[in-house]
């Protein structure tokens, strides 16, 4: 080969390397909500869950949201969090009252209720960014217990943990209301 289409090579292989290094950059989302990942260990089973949390305050303008019934509408399903689908991982199968959840992951997404209850919504498909969410890829979904909080809760917040009764307890709080569903691990 003579030394121009060795240059020439060179070039191409140049650009090439960075165009590969640049557009997966691109092609990220910007997050508008700081990330948490909580977890806990109930009954020998590790239980992991990945989320954004955004606030009330809106992002970009700073002004006060409503949230259920406004930013989170009734009846249609909701992310839970902000940016990434919202992740859970479990080693184990767990129990949601008779729904039994294989190990694996998935993405949770919830279908608030006004009247009656509200659903936390198990599935299968992986890697979304969240919006809109995805209901083709649905395992199966469990009633959520609804409490009104005593205080406000200015940030979307997630836990993992022992359930006083046994088992575990997933919740969620924001704005004014937590909501929670109690599970097991299968034995």
């Amino acid at each position: 080969m003579n030394t121009p289409t060795i240059q020439k090579i060179k070039s191409l292989l140049v650009i090439g390397l960075l165009a590969a290094s640049v557009l997966p950059a691109l092609a990220q989302q910007k997050r508008t909500s700081p990330h948490e990942t909580v977890s806990a260990v109930v009954d020998g089973d590790r239980v992991t869950v990945t989320y954004g949390r955004p606030y009330t305050k809106d992002p970009r303008s700073g002004t006060p949201r409503k949230i259920w019934g406004g930013l989170v509408p009734y009846g249609q399903p909701w992310r839970m969090g902000a940016d990434e689908a919202t992740t859970l991982i479990t080693q184990q199968a767990i129990v949601f009252g008779d729904k039994t959840i294989p190990a694996g992951a998935y993405t949770l997404y919830m279908m608030p209720g006004e009247t009656g209850a509200s659903q936390l919504v198990f599935s299968t498909g992986l890697g979304g960014w969240g919006i809109p969410v995805d209901t083709k890829h649905d395992l199966t979904q469990v009633d959520l217990k609804k409490d009104a909080l005593d205080q406000p809760v200015d940030q979307f917040t997630l836990s993992v943990g022992r359930n006083s009764g046994g088992g575990g307890l997933l919740k969620f709080s924001w704005e004014n209301a937590q909501y929670s569903v109690a599970f097991t691990i299968k034995k």
